[in-house]
């Protein structure tokens, strides 16, 4: 796939740049600031987008806000998202403001070269990928009177592993149960999150994830 890099700092910008070429993939620009990348994306149109959060001139959340324009202007082109941190308020407008093709990822889950290159294909191939930490600190902003109260904990884990963009095939695996107790208790998390009639793997994850930030 056609890629953009973004980030600040030399060495990893670089290091990125080689295992992507390494996977095969044709890195067409690597930049190190956000303005920078978002002209590097009009000229070229990529197939994904890879970029820091924090980046020149602020050093705050330039290519978070980068990010967010890309999907604006941009829709066709996926974005995966670097980060040390999670930016709570503006990683739920990036996670709820799209249809797919986003990907959020604490900057440690890149030493795990396996599970970043799945979080890349699956963010360009239309899906998402959102690191479990994120994860949990948009759902530990919800209040006590919100519905999640009601979910059991298997209800819970579900959800977790669902926000995060994974197939119910892929949930299944990592829970050890079957594909039809995933499906019943998906059933259940959206009829007690008001969510029934959501359909569609990436739709269901935004619309989850969207009524977190509640």
């Amino acid at each position: 796939m056609r890629v953009i890099v973004a980030e600040d700092s030399t060495l990893l910008r670089e290091g990125l740049v080689r295992l992507l070429v390494d996977e095969g993939h044709d890195v067409i620009a690597s930049v190190g600031d956000a303005d920078a990348l978002l002209v590097a994306v009009e000229l070229n149109r990529p197939d994904i987008v890879v970029t820091d959060v924090r980046m020149p001139p602020g050093h705050s959340d330039e290519g978070l806000r980068a990010a967010l324009t890309i999907r604006d202007r941009w829709p066709e082109v996926a974005v995966l998202v670097l980060s040390q941190y999670v930016e709570n308020r503006y990683a739920a407008e990036l996670i709820s403001g799209s249809g797919g093709k986003v990907g959020y990822l604490l900057k440690d889950r890149v030493a795990q070269v396996e599970e970043f290159l799945d979080a890349l294909n699956r963010v360009a191939g239309g899906g998402t990928a959102f690191d479990p930490e994120v994860v949990r600190q948009l759902l530990s902003r919800t209040t006590r009177s919100n519905p999640l109260e009601r979910l059991t904990p298997r209800e819970r884990d579900v959800l977790e592993l669902m926000a995060q963009g994974l197939t119910n095939a892929r949930i299944a695996t990592d829970l050890y149960i079957s594909v039809s107790s995933v499906e019943k208790h998906i059933n259940a998390v959206f009829d007690k999150l008001g969510l029934a009639n959501s359909t569609g793997m990436s739709r269901r994850v935004m619309a989850v994830v969207a009524y977190l930030r509640t």
